[in-house]
């Protein structure tokens, strides 16, 4: 609590005039021993305490009001972020989350939550006295200290990004800078309590977190300001990938509503590339829309950059994606086998008729340690299981973002791999087959096409097989729960294995009923690794300096803007990560295992008015509290009614 006009507390001096005039009114009698009054003194003695209590209770209501009235008049304030009793400040360190989310407006539209905690932070600090205030905000991480509160809404790191937040590397950050000199402290935060940002699930750094607080020898109160009221009506335009094809580049779209609603949206899209535009609208027939752009790429231009807009609404930074190109790699697959029917399936699968920037070679495992891997997309494994040296290439093939699938060998194998091994090799009984139950449709290289349906894995049949062993995720089982196709994820790639082999001595695998479409998006997954140096989120750590921005859509720089990039002799498409556009908040439980129960105070802006400040003026209230007090010291005052 502080005051505006602090000189009036002198006034709670004058709290002590009736204490001083009831211990001279007791000077002003003087006493006389008279035998007559002994037995009257003796009646009266036993109601003598009750009468000094009564005199002590008219004694203190009259100074407690007198004192109310001096609180009163010199303007007390209490902040929603200190609370009752906190008393003076001398540092404020303010934890600014700046991710993308905190852009969403209000329910009545007037500013993004970001400007509207500015100003009420801006509110606050004013009426708590002079309090040095540091800032740390999401995107830069580092405390620096503002000259003045005014200055908050004015410098660049206050400003919006499209950016993500850390919120548990901040805090840990401010509680290390108020470990210093820096006196009586608060730690502030305000953020939108976005589930992604807060990274509840990661425990064991929340409990390193707690520890330090604890080990700080500044015992630093923890002040959360949340803003999570009702917000405006958004629809967010999200890139998942980007792939670059022999004629054209293959956006893979979403369009994400942050309302429950069942009415269709229509939305223009916007496409502006190489400084040409056109438009053409979508329909949203519920909360989410996912959809393929193509863009055709004109011969002789085999690199650019562009990007898809929709019509501004309640958050303006989810409305545009960015996109780059360069010339459409080749898509390479390496085949790891013996000769044999198997092996041409999988390369006739892997490298079809009509696919000119696909090819595929095949080789003996012997020769695999002294060939090159570098531009691969796909390695296809159906040889016995590798030993050592060829496990380590491998394993570091899959880690650069390569597909590597694993298909049983006529040859029986004991080596394990990526923790994984083969069973041996059984057949089914005679005169049935292994039919695929069940697989994952919506997500892995069996899933439904986009626009519903659905891979035809019921027509697999297969007469020998053999049972993948180890930790992975089943991604399609057998008939007999026994798993079909798994999968590893390793890095930046993925290991798969599958049940059985494109011979027909084994199955009809060699159909392309699902051997086909299984390996194409296998190898279109694992050439996402030489598109990934075209597009990425912004979470890179290059230096402002090393960075320049060629796009025409804004004039905002890095690192807190979205947009095409010149790094050094590359082009980079930068967008928002797409964990901004998730609706998740944490809760109060999720708060409190997080930062320990007693540990923080919550100040819940939902609760508030939008007009209203993080300070209240408490003056009123010491008004009444002197009322209070006169008119009880009036009663205590009134003569007791005479017994008949």
């Amino acid at each position: 609590m502080t005051f505006l006009s602090p000189s009036l507390l002198w006034f709670l001096v004058a709290a002590s005039v009736p204490i001083i005039i009831h211990f001279l009114n007791k000077r002003r009698h003087k006493t006389l021993p008279w035998a007559a009054m002994q037995f009257l003194l003796k009646a009266t003695r036993e109601s003598r305490g009750k009468k000094k209590l009564h005199h002590i209770l008219i004694l203190t209501c009259r100074a407690l009001g007198i004192a109310a009235l001096a609180f009163a008049a010199s303007r007390p304030i209490v902040s929603g972020l200190l609370g009752w009793g906190a008393g003076s400040l001398d540092t404020v360190v303010l934890v600014l989350d700046r991710s993308a989310s905190m852009e969403l407006r209000s329910m009545d539209g007037q500013a993004p939550k970001r400007e509207l905690v500015i100003q009420k932070i801006l509110d606050s600090i004013s009426k708590i006295g002079s309090p040095r205030l540091v800032l740390i905000d999401s995107v830069s991480g580092k405390p620096q200290e503002i000259s003045s509160p005014e200055a908050l809404a004015e410098i660049s790191d206050t400003k919006a990004s499209d950016t993500a937040a850390d919120i548990p590397s901040l805090i840990s950050k401010a509680i290390d800078y108020t470990a210093g000199d820096v006196g009586r402290a608060e730690i502030w935060v305000v953020s939108d309590l976005q589930y992604s940002n807060w990274h509840p699930e990661d425990v064991t750094r929340w409990a390193a977190l707690r520890a330090n607080m604890i080990a700080s020898p500044q015992k630093t109160a923890l002040r959360i300001l949340s803003l999570t009221e009702a917000s405006s009506a958004n629809a967010a335009l999200r890139l998942i990938s980007s792939r670059r094809s022999a004629d054209g580049l293959l956006l893979d779209l979403e369009i994400v509503r942050n309302e429950d609603s069942r009415a269709s949206l229509r939305l223009p899209v916007s496409l502006h590339l190489n400084g040409s535009s056109t438009e053409e609208s979508l329909t949203v027939p519920t909360q989410s829309l996912r959809f393929q752009k193509r863009i055709t790429i004109s011969k002789g231009h085999d690199s650019g950059h562009g990007w898809l807009s929709i019509p501004a609404d309640g958050n303006s930074r989810d409305n545009v994606i960015f996109f780059a190109y360069g010339a459409a790699p080749p898509c390479k697959s390496l085949i790891v086998s013996s000769p044999g029917e198997a092996a041409d399936y999988l390369a006739l699968a892997a490298a079809p008729p009509g696919f000119e920037k696909q090819s595929c070679t095949r080789m003996e495992p012997t020769n695999f340690t002294a060939s090159s891997h570098h531009d691969l997309s796909l390695i296809l494994w159906a040889a016995p299981l590798p030993d050592a040296q060829q496990a380590k290439i491998l394993h570091e093939f899959v880690s650069n973002g390569g597909q590597l699938i694993f298909l049983p060998s006529k040859q029986a194998s004991k080596n394990r791999v990526f923790e994984m091994s083969w069973d041996e090799t059984n057949d089914a009984e005679s005169g049935r087959f292994f039919i695929l139950k069940d697989w994952n449709k919506s997500d892995g290289p069996m899933r439904d096409g986009l626009d519903g349906t659905p891979l035809p894995a019921e027509k697999m049949r297969a007469i020998k097989r053999a049972i993948p062993r180890g930790d992975s995720a089943v991604m399609a089982r057998w008939e007999d729960d026994e798993p079909f196709l798994t999968r590893k994820i390793v890095d930046r790639g993925t290991v798969w294995f599958l049940a059985t082999t494109p011979d027909y001595g084994w199955s009809n695998l060699g159909d392309a009923d699902v051997l086909l479409p299984l390996l194409q998006r296998l190898i279109q997954e694992g050439a996402k690794r030489f598109d990934s140096s075209y597009f990425a989120e912004l979470r890179s750590g290059l230096s402002p300096q090393s960075i320049q921005r060629i796009d025409d859509f804004s004039k905002e720089k890095f690192p807190s803007s979205a947009g095409v990039f010149q790094v050094n002799e590359r082009i980079v498409a930068l967008n928002r990560p797409l964990s901004e556009d998730d609706l998740e908040i944490a809760n109060n439980e999720a708060l409190d295992e997080m930062l320990g129960k007693n540990s923080y105070r919550l100040f819940d802006q939902a609760t508030r008015n939008h007009d209203s400040s993080l300070s209240t003026d408490m003056w009123r209230t010491f008004l009444i509290a002197m009322l209070f007090f006169l008119i009880s010291e009036a009663v205590l005052c009134l003569p007791k009614k005479a017994k008949a």
